[in-house]
């Protein structure tokens, strides 16, 4: 599949990559996307895998699906807030696997080696 040359709408996308830190890449037009990523997130804690859904916001977090690692040797973890319309048929890890990280793959692919954190143009192109 080929990944979208711009970003995607309704996500808020937290990870990290080989040498850059935790942050958010897509914030889904949220000012604060923090508070809207730890509300949602609260029932799943920090397990590695999980899904909740609370209103038209589905969270859902999963490890890198290509078993990527950071310069420590953890797995890198996919963090998203999946909100309105985009947020219909994410019911489980799975349909995240299935659904959302999709619409990141080839972003992720360019940037989760870089140096620093990625641009919005670095992600998306498009």
């Amino acid at each position: 599949m080929s990944g979208a040359e711009t970003a995607p709408t309704g996500l808020i996308w937290a990870t990290r990559g080989r040498s850059w830190g935790f942050r958010f890449l897509l914030t889904a037009g949220v000012g604060d996307p923090l508070a809207a990523y730890e509300r949602i997130f609260a029932p799943i804690g920090d397990e590695p895998a999980g899904w909740c859904r609370a209103g038209n916001a589905v969270a859902v977090r999963f490890p890198d699906p290509l078993g990527r690692r950071d310069a420590a040797g953890r797995v890198i973890p996919h963090d998203f807030v999946v909100v309105g319309d985009a947020a219909v048929g994410v019911e489980s890890v799975e349909d995240g696997l299935q659904h959302v990280w999709p619409l990141v793959a080839e972003a992720y692919t360019r940037v989760w080696d870089a140096d620093g954190p990625p641009s919005a143009a670095d992600l998306f192109p498009g």
